[in-house]
């Protein structure tokens, strides 16, 4: 782990923001229209709307995970959207890591609230969010056809 850095989106990091999204979504599910709007453009609807994205980045420089947090203004509330870890080096706490950046961020920036949405199917990636503190609540409107599960964190 000591070679895994945390760093904030850099446009050199687009493909594999994009690669590591399409990994995961279509081994276990298929993309949506959503899914096609973010990636293709995820500097317009995440970074220039007030959102960020997170990468773990190994010793050689090659980002081996991410997520995202995405402001939702009118709603007033942030969205942990688009985590992905490569599958080789999935179950060594990356995820927690970008996790914890995203929340550190989220509270440095005076983020009240995060959502998101996901899928019972993924155990690991459900534990990893209860872990962080999000709790269940009633799903309405989901985002994507692939959720089945919303959880939030009011952060204090």
């Amino acid at each position: 782990m000591n070679e895994l850095r945390i760093e904030l989106y850099q446009p050199v990091y687009l493909r594999d923001f994009v690669r590591l999204n399409l990994e995961w979504i279509q081994t276990f599910f298929h993309l949506e229209s959503s899914d096609r709007v973010v990636l293709n453009d995820p500097e317009r609807y995440i970074l220039k709307q007030g959102g960020q994205i997170f990468f773990a980045v190994n010793g050689q420089g090659k980002p081996v995970g991410c997520c995202a947090l995405i402001k939702h203004a009118p709603e007033g509330y942030y969205e942990l959207a688009k985590m992905a870890v490569s599958p080789q080096y999935q179950g060594r706490g990356i995820g927690t890591l970008l996790g914890e950046a995203l929340l550190a961020y989220a509270r440095e920036h005076e983020v009240r609230k995060i959502v998101l949405e996901g899928n019972t199917r993924l155990a690991s990636s459900i534990a990893l969010y209860r872990k962080l503190g999000f709790q269940e609540v009633p799903n309405l409107n989901a985002a994507y056809e692939r959720c089945n599960i919303k959880m939030e964190l009011n952060i204090v």
